[in-house]
């Protein structure tokens, strides 16, 4: 960016149309923090041109959604890529009135899959398209590419396939070294298709996170077992629980073999809860899924009121003993 003598923004240069025969896309991407920053780097090494938003002036291309708009020639593609819920919804809100009919709207966060229908419908009003995209990468994806699950018309997911094909990870090659199809990527279907994958995607995460965590605590609550993080990491070679998720359980134990530089709290971003309540609705059963959510909210809880009533219970019916609160912990303040 510079300024002219007047003081206002231009740009460094102009940018050229956005869908060309070599397939390069001038993308618009509002928001920069981990997971944005390095999807933005990863799409610039593919050789397509990025104008990034955020709310931190130090990270922007440009000062507003307003300019950003501006920076982009027609038609258009803007990436959203801010938290879900009332942020998602008041940028989408504010794009519809920026953009003009023929662009498309990309909501790459963990949105609920409900309100990309009813941010299609009031885009779709005024021309405008858009597409629910599913991201799974973390802060791996710069390096090893993202796991893409878009919803939306065919249409719009064209207009913007040049992007995801750079950021989705490498395809594998077949015996033959063709390049097999499906790796990374799905359009799994019209708008909230994406998203509905992802949140079930996040809900068979949480699942699988709970299953190693409680195998690693039982490895700990041996003495048989002299090295834990051994038997963890044996794991990860020729069996049929290997995963990536272990590897990361594995790099985890490497940095703190007994986890004594963390809490066992663990937060839940929205997705378990939705994938749950899916199940309810569409009475699909997945005692596992919930099982892992509410350990999450029992992660929270210092001292359980679930597990006092429980304790209560057994001393009341059968005289089992119970653990007195300590002086120090009776004493503090409410």
């Amino acid at each position: 960016m510079s300024r002219d003598t007047t003081g206002a923004r231009t740009m460094k240069h102009r940018f050229r149309e956005p869908l060309r025969g070599d397939d390069i896309v001038q993308l618009g991407l509002i928001g920069l923090g981990k997971m944005g920053g390095n999807m933005a780097e990863r799409i610039r090494r593919a050789g397509h041109e990025v104008i990034g938003y955020d709310h931190h002036a130090g990270k922007r291309d440009v000062e507003s959604l307003q300019e950003l708009v501006q920076a982009l020639p027609a038609p258009r593609v803007v990436w959203v890529m801010v938290p879900s819920g009332e942020p998602t919804r008041a940028t989408v809100n504010e794009l519809g009135d920026l953009l003009s009919p023929g662009d498309v709207v990309v909501d790459g966060g963990n949105s609920r899959f409900t309100d990309d229908q009813i941010h299609d419908v009031m885009l779709r009003e005024k021309g405008i398209g858009y597409v629910d995209a599913g991201v799974s990468g973390g802060v791996w994806g710069l390096e090893n590419g993202y796991a893409l699950m878009v919803g939306g018309s065919k249409d719009d997911v064209a207009k913007v396939q040049p992007i995801f094909d750079a950021l989705r990870p490498p395809a594998p090659k077949d015996e033959s070294g063709q390049e097999m199809p499906g790796a990374g990527f799905v359009h799994a279907g019209p708008v909230g298709a994406g998203h509905f994958s992802k949140m079930v995607h996040n809900g068979i995460e949480y699942a699988m996170m709970q299953a190693y965590g409680e195998g690693y605590e039982l490895l700990a609550a041996v003495d048989l077992i002299e090295d834990v993080p051994g038997v963890i990491a044996s794991w990860t070679q020729g069996t049929v629980i290997r995963s990536w998720l272990l590897d990361l359980l594995v790099r985890a134990l490497h940095e703190d073999p007994e986890l004594e530089q963390i809490t066992g709290y663990a937060e839940d971003s929205g997705e378990g809860r939705w994938t749950v309540e899916q199940g309810i609705e569409n009475a699909v059963p997945m005692p596992t899924i919930a099982a892992s959510l509410f350990a999450r909210f029992v992660s929270r809880q210092d001292d359980s009121p679930t597990m006092k009533a429980v304790a209560a219970l057994r001393n009341q019916f059968g005289g089992h003993a119970v653990h007195a609160v300590l002086a120090q912990e009776a004493e503090k303040p409410a």
